[in-house]
């Protein structure tokens, strides 16, 4: 007996909506992500941003990526950056009259960034700035969160908070100037007879803190007692004042460490060697005047040593 065909299966025709359905997933899958990378910190984003605007503002910005992007040794007959940058094969001799300041920032852009972080509820709630500046990452503690009035004794409700800036301090190898500023106002106690003395006790109770708790080593610390003569706001109102009287840690960089004593590179006599040094001046005392940090004011200034 001849067996029965069984009948042809019918053809299903929508089977393209199977492709169509994994298609669509992936898509929405795409989407998602791409809106879930988009949602940063704005924050955390805008402050950076700020920082690195006054940071490289004054047509500073170049002169950063050109030492950024200058070109990668090694690789040359690529392209216009890498035939002017330091693997070229056309070498270019940096502009004097290009400012410098700008190519020792970003060193010290990682550390602005981690301080921010740390430091992020005393920033909002005003007991200290952290900003860049020509010379170097400053933080800007103000008096009234980290000294009674008219005294030089560090708060000990301020160490947790000094103890952050000390440890991103001890990561890095740069020099740190402690500098002490005073509103207009005249002090004349039994401590301290002028905005001088107590703006320069400030900076030298800093720098025994910042050693004896936190172990930051002397030779990199210096001190500088600025009075009034460095404000940073009006000395007309009071909340101007109050600005004013801060000491600022500043973390220098290669820029900022040319100004500081014993620093400089020493002239080179005819013939490409050094100069003959100098007679030893006499000896100066502790307290002596010196450069301010960002304009040519009088200045007490304690060197990187501890007192006796």
């Amino acid at each position: 007996m001849a067996r029965r065909k069984a009948p042809p299966s019918h053809e299903n025709h929508e089977r393209w909506l199977v492709s169509y359905a994994d298609f669509i997933t992936l898509l929405f899958a795409f989407f998602v992500v791409m809106f879930a990378s988009s949602q940063t910190d704005r924050d955390k984003a805008k402050r950076v941003s700020e920082s690195i605007k006054r940071a490289l503002e004054d047509d500073q910005f170049s002169s950063a990526l050109a030492g950024i992007l200058g070109g990668a040794v090694g690789l040359k007959d690529r392209g216009n950056v890498q035939m002017k940058g330091p693997g070229g094969q056309n070498k270019v001799t940096p502009d004097p009259a290009v400012p410098e300041t700008g190519r020792h920032m970003a060193e010290l852009v990682p550390s602005l960034e981690v301080l921010e972080e740390k430091l992020r509820h005393e920033i909002e709630s005003g007991m200290l700035q952290v900003h860049m500046e020509a010379r170097g990452l400053v933080v800007s503690l103000r008096e009234a969160a980290f000294f009674a009035p008219g005294d030089s004794t560090v708060n000990t409700a301020s160490y947790e908070t000094l103890e952050k800036v000390a440890k991103v301090m001890a990561t890095l190898p740069n020099k740190v100037r402690l500098e002490g500023h005073t509103d207009s106002i005249p002090i004349n106690n039994v401590r301290f007879g002028s905005n001088w003395e107590l703006s320069s006790s400030r900076g030298l109770a800093m720098l025994h803190m910042l050693h004896n708790q936190y172990g930051i080593p002397t030779d990199r610390l210096s001190v500088g007692g600025y009075a009034d003569t460095v404000p940073v706001d009006t000395n007309d109102t009071p909340e101007g004042r109050a600005r004013n009287r801060r000491v600022d840690i500043v973390i220098l960089n290669e820029f900022g460490l040319r100004a500081e004593p014993g620093e400089a590179t020493p002239p080179k006599a005819a013939g490409g060697a050094p100069s003959p040094a100098p007679p030893p001046a006499p000896a100066a005392p502790a307290v002596q005047n010196t450069a301010p940090p960002s304009a040519t004011h009088p200045a007490l200034s304690t060197g990187s040593m501890m007192s006796k």
